[in-house]
């Protein structure tokens, strides 16, 4: 794309990006209001992802987080967030750049957000439909589907 043109899909994904920055920076200061609480999936090979080997290791391609009760210290800058988590009941600190993420979702807002990998970034794989993961404690990966209302 030359220089004159106006990159609009670029432009949505950073205010899109924007929303997700908005809405941790203000629970960092206030804390979660009501039932709201987040599922955050990011890319773990992603190059200025700050995570324990251990954890990148478990989780090569990407992780999901769940920011709602056992989370400390979220802070929250123009180029990551960073919190602090518990893995296997031990402590650990997370930075993950807005670029890693992939995608953001309030389940208590029924409010979604999914960010395409850019142009030299790694694409997140396809869900495997087969494998549906139970919900044990903040920091395990969990599938969305758990908590999607389901039809009657």
């Amino acid at each position: 794309m030359s220089r004159r043109e106006i990159d609009y899909p670029k432009l949505v994904e950073e205010a899109l990006r924007s929303v997700a920055q908005k809405v941790l920076a203000r629970v960092a200061e206030e804390g979660l209001p009501g039932e709201h609480h987040f599922f955050i999936t990011f890319l773990t090979d992603h190059p200025e992802l700050e995570i324990p080997a251990s954890i990148r290791d478990t989780y090569p391609v990407d992780m999901t987080i769940v920011l709602q009760n056992e989370f400390w210290d979220l802070a929250v800058d123009d180029e990551a967030f960073e919190v602090s988590l518990r893995f296997d009941g031990e402590p650990c600190r997370l930075r993950v750049p807005w670029q890693a993420v992939r995608s953001f979702v309030d389940p208590a807002a029924e409010f979604g957000l999914r960010f395409e990998a850019q142009e030299g970034e790694s694409k997140e794989p396809e869900p495997d439909q087969d494998r549906v993961e139970q919900r044990q404690s903040p920091g395990e990966v969990v599938s969305l589907e758990d908590f999607r209302k389901k039809d009657e």
